[in-house]
């Protein structure tokens, strides 16, 4: 059984690793053994959370990263292959909302900038595409690997507020399973790609949407979405790493082209 969920040794690439939920997983999978490369826009986040990861005593290594720039992501992996010696996994967990794309007091929906909308877009959408396209082809070359791709329960249901982060992560949900099926068909049968949908975890993006910035109150929205969660909380971090941890390993060797909720029961409730 041990071996069943081993990740030892497996090269795993992080986008987003700066973050609190990838920066948890990114901690978690050193520990199971796993080398991690660390991807972010903001590289002094992931050399914290390397720095972490190192004076633990695992391994782990910080890039700074464009997810939305190709050329920069080419030679990110090239750094990586040649420092790591190849790639395993890649989890795509850059992502996020902007304030200016979300309905609300003083703006209506008829007012939502269309840079805003197309900055969430492209974040979460192409932000997951151009990696997938990058270290993808380097898994296609070896023939096995596997990509995880983080969507949102947004993706199941739309929240009302955020059109475009629901969107984005809809459209992150389907890409998922077309991808699944591409690599499969085209390339290897060894190369599986699933996703996970967080339900509701406090992150810098989503807590001015779900706490009084002044009080640290639930908003009237983060009373609603902790009420339609059957479990009463939101989650803590730590609690993805045990559906990406058997994701990744050979414990869902049969696995791929799903979108696993860990979400306290949210998508199951119908409010009633």
């Amino acid at each position: 059984m041990k071996d069943l969920f081993s990740l030892k040794n497996k090269v795993i690439v992080i986008t987003g690793a700066g973050g609190v939920l990838c920066g948890t997983m990114a901690r978690a999978l050193a520990e199971a053994g796993a080398k991690v490369a660390l991807l972010d826009l903001n590289e002094q986040a992931a050399g914290a959370v390397a720095d972490e990861i190192t004076s633990a005593g695992h391994t782990a290594t910080a890039f700074k990263c464009n997810v939305l720039d190709k050329a920069n992501l080419q030679q990110v992996c090239d750094n990586i292959i040649e420092k790591l010696g190849g790639i395993d996994v890649l989890i795509n967990g850059a992502g996020g909302n902007k304030k200016e794309a979300t309905t609300g007091p003083g703006l209506s929906f008829f007012d939502i900038p269309s840079d805003a909308m197309e900055f969430v877009f492209k974040l979460n959408f192409i932000g997951t595409l151009l990696p997938s396209q990058v270290f993808g082809k380097s898994m296609a070359e070896a023939g096995k690997g596997q990509i995880l791709n983080v969507s949102s329960m947004n993706a199941f249901k739309p929240l009302t507020k955020i059109a475009g982060y629901s969107a984005a992560k809809a459209a992150v949900s389907n890409f998922t399973q077309w991808l699944a099926v591409h690599m499969c068909q085209n390339y290897s049968k060894e190369i599986r790609v699933n996703a996970i949908a967080p339900g509701f975890f406090l992150t810098e993006q989503n807590r001015f949407l779900l706490t009084d910035e002044k009080t640290g109150e639930l908003t009237p929205r983060g009373k609603t979405i902790v009420d339609h969660t059957p479990m009463g909380r939101f989650g803590d971090a730590e609690e993805l790493v045990g559906s990406v941890i058997y994701l990744l390993s050979d414990a869902a060797k049969f696995v791929t082209g799903i979108v696993l909720p860990i979400d306290g029961g949210f998508s199951a409730f119908s409010g009633v």
